[in-house]
C-alpha cells in the first residue's frame, strides 16, 4: 500500500507575521494619535468650565445684589409698618382720652350742679348755725371787747392754718385779720405766732415770747406773706401746745386760731383734751382764753361744707368754753 507523506504545516509563516505586525502598528498608531489629542480636549473642557464657572460667579453677584435690594425694601416696608402701627395706636388713644373726656365733662356736668344744690344747702344751714350760735353767745363786757373779741390779753398767740386752702384762698384774708387784730391790741407784753401744728413762725423765738415792737410787728406781717409749713388742718395741736408751753399764772394770754377746715378727728376729744389743760386752779377761771375766726374757704370745694361746718362747731365751743369768741366769715375779703 502507498503511504501518502505529509507536508509539515508552519503556523507562524511570513504572511502570517506581516499581518501581527500591521496590527500592532495600527494599535500604536491609535495610542499616540490618542495621546495627542488628550491634551487638547482637556483644555478646551477647562476653558469651557471657566467660562461657565465665571458666569454662574456673575450670575451669583446679581442674585447678592437682588437679595440686598430685597432685604432693605423689607426694613423699609417693617419700618413704615412699625410708624403705621404707631400711629394708629396713637390714634386709638386720642379716641379713648375723647370718649374718656366727653364722658367726664358730662360727669363734671352732673356734679358741679350737684355741688351747686350742696353749696346752696350748706350755707343755707350755716348761715341758720351762724344765727343761733350768735343768740346764744355769752354777754361779755363790751368795754372790754372789739367786734366782739376780748382786748384786756397782755400776751397774743396766733395759731394759723397754713393747709393749701388756706395758702391758696384765703391768705389775703389771713394777712389783714391778723393786721386788724394786732391793731386791737396796740400795747402787749409778748407775741407769738404758731401754725395749727404747732410750729413756729420764727425758730429763733421757739418757746420764748417775741417783744412787741413796731419793727417786729412788720417783721410778723412780712414773714406771714411767705410762710407755708406743713399742715395737716387740725388745730388741737397748736392749742395744746401753746397752752403747755405759755401758760403763766401771772399772765393774760389769748389765743386767736385761723382756721377754714377740720376733717378728722373727733370734735369731742378735741374738747375734752383742751379742757384738760386749760382748767383753772380751784376756780372758773381758764387759763388762757381761746378766741377763733373761721375762713369760708371750703365751700368752694365739693364735700368742704361738711368739714368748714365741723370746724365751725368744735371752734364755736371752744370759744365758748374758755371765755372767748368765734367770729364765722360770711365771705372772704
Amino acid at each position: 500500500m502507498k503511504k501518502h507523506s505529509r507536508k509539515a504545516i508552519e503556523i507562524f509563516n511570513l504572511s502570517f507575521l506581516d499581518v501581527i505586525s500591521c496590527g500592532f502598528g495600527a494599535i500604536i498608531l491609535l495610542l499616540v494619535i490618542s495621546k495627542i489629542s488628550q491634551p487638547i480636549l482637556v483644555k478646551e473642557a477647562s476653558a469651557d468650565l471657566s467660562h461657565e464657572v465665571i458666569a454662574l460667579e456673575a450670575q451669583l453677584i446679581l442674585k447678592q445684589q437682588e437679595i440686598e435690594r430685597t432685604q432693605q425694601q423689607l426694613n423699609h416696608s417693617q419700618d413704615n409698618l412699625q410708624q403705621l402701627t404707631a400711629r394708629l395706636n396713637q390714634t386709638n388713644h386720642l379716641m379713648e382720652a375723647t370718649q374718656g373726656t366727653l364722658q367726664e365733662s358730662h360727669q363734671n356736668l352732673y356734679t358741679q350742679q350737684t355741688i351747686k344744690k350742696q353749696m346752696a344747702q350748706a350755707r343755707q344751714s350755716l348761715s341758720e348755725e351762724m344765727r343761733r350760735l350768735q343768740a346764744q353767745k355769752p354777754v361779755v363786757n363790751k368795754q372790754n371787747t372789739v367786734g366782739g373779741i376780748s382786748v384786756t390779753s397782755d400776751y397774743i398767740i396766733f395759731i394759723i392754718d397754713t393747709s393749701g386752702s388756706m395758702r391758696n384762698y384765703a391768705w389775703l384774708s389771713v394777712r389783714k385779720k391778723m393786721k386788724e387784730i394786732l391793731a386791737i391790741h396796740p400795747n402787749v407784753k409778748g407775741i407769738q405766732v404758731m401754725n395749727d401744728m404747732g410750729d413756729y413762725m420764727f425758730s429763733q423765738y421757739a418757746g420764748r415770747w417775741i417783744n412787741d415792737t413796731p419793727s417786729r410787728r412788720r417783721s410778723i406781717l412780712k414773714r406771714l406773706s411767705s410762710w407755708k409749713p406743713f399742715s395737716n388742718s387740725s388745730p388741737e395741736e397748736g392749742i395744746t401746745k401753746a397752752i403747755k408751753r405759755f401758760y403763766s399764772a401771772d399772765k393774760q394770754l389769748s389765743l386767736f386760731v385761723f382756721g377754714d377746715d377740720f376733717s378728722r378727728g373727733s370734735i369731742q376729744s378735741v374738747l375734752n383734751t383742751v379742757a384738760h389743760l386749760n382748767r383753772g386752779n380751784g376756780s372758773s377761771k381758764k387759763r388762757v382764753r381761746i378766741n377763733a375766726v373761721g375762713f369760708p374757704v371750703l365751700f368752694n370745694y365739693s364735700g368742704g361744707e361738711a368739714n368748714l361746718a365741723r370746724f365751725a362747731a368744735l371752734m364755736r365751743k371752744l370759744a365758748e368754753n374758755n371765755n372767748g369768741s368765734f367770729v364765722g366769715l360770711t365771705q372772704i375779703k
